[in-house]
């Protein structure tokens, strides 16, 4: 199998890794989280979501990151957006891309939106039309891909029919979703020859979460399929709030590190991620989750 000679890193991390925090996140934390990892070499940050304050309070002031965020040059500044109000929303504040996201388990989409993964798509399907009028770049998620907190292992066949499902909605790429953190290097190998049988390489991502400390084992295993886009949280911010003890995010600081020790170029600068871990972790006053960050430190 050849390895991508370059990874696209998706940053999660001021989205997904800050919209589970019990606290208010400061605004201006906020804001330098998102100039020290453009600074770091980031390309593709996704910078908040809009959806009801009511369930995700942390992500309130997302107009707000949006207008005030110095946008650097070459950085794409995403949303995610679950409903056509949220895409109205993210258009008025000129968001480079955006997200919508399933989950490949019934129970979990039933607990997380209170629909089923059909009317999850039935909901999405106006914002991906008013994507692809407005030619703004849609990009699909699917959670739960690789097992569920209420069902357990989550049937491979059913990832890829709705990994489909978003392709013929528009998305230019379905990142593909650990969010409990339990899969493995065998699980993900299964799913993902399944998808590759009908879909590129170029058109994937993985998302991966460390509970069980694999997601480098699994992002490995998309490595060799020669998916070459990965999302990832610095300081491994963020945390399934589904699975007691999840770890959250994989840190982008780990995966970095990973590939560079592979040969694999990311056009990040490993030094100033770590600092922008650092700062952010300090901002929030809790303690740093990437084994890359804490060993430099030491």
């Amino acid at each position: 199998m050849t390895l991508p000679s370059r990874v696209t890193l998706v940053e999660v991390g001021p989205r997904d890794g800050l919209q589970n925090r019990p606290e208010q996140i400061p605004l201006a934390a906020r804001l330098r989280l998102l100039d020290d990892l453009a600074a770091a070499g980031l390309t593709v940050i996704e910078t908040g979501s809009f959806v009801n304050p009511q369930w995700v309070p942390q992500m309130a002031d997302s107009e707000a990151v949006f207008r005030q965020v110095r946008r650097a040059p070459g950085v794409r500044y995403t949303a995610l957006t679950p409903n056509l109000k949220g895409f109205e929303r993210a258009m008025a504040v000129a968001a480079d891309e955006i997200a919508i996201m399933t989950a490949a388990s019934e129970s979990f989409s039933q607990k997380n939106t209170n629909c089923s993964i059909e009317q999850s798509l039935e909901r999405l399907a106006p914002v991906a039309a008013a994507a692809s009028e407005t030619g703004v770049p849609l990009r699909g998620y699917i959670s739960c891909a690789l097992g569920c907190p209420y069902e357990g292992e989550v049937d491979p066949h059913a990832v890829h029919a709705l990994t489909r499902a978003l392709f013929d909605m528009g998305c230019y790429e379905v990142s593909i979703g650990d969010t409990i953190g339990t899969g493995t290097a065998g699980s993900m190998a299964r799913l993902l020859d399944l998808i590759l049988s009908e879909f590129p390489a170029h058109k994937l991502a993985v998302h991966c979460h460390d509970t069980y400390g694999q997601a480098l084992a699994n992002i490995l295993v998309a490595l060799q399929r020669g998916i070459a886009t990965v999302d990832a949280s610095v300081a491994g911010l963020g945390g399934c709030p589904y699975a007691a003890g999840a770890a959250g995010n994989v840190a982008t600081e780990d995966v970095v590190y990973m590939l560079h020790g592979m040969g694999i170029e990311t056009g990040i600068n490993l030094p100033r991620l770590v600092d922008a871990a650092r700062h952010v972790c300090a901002a929030l006053d809790i303690p740093c989750a990437s084994h890359v960050a804490n060993a430099l430190k030491a």
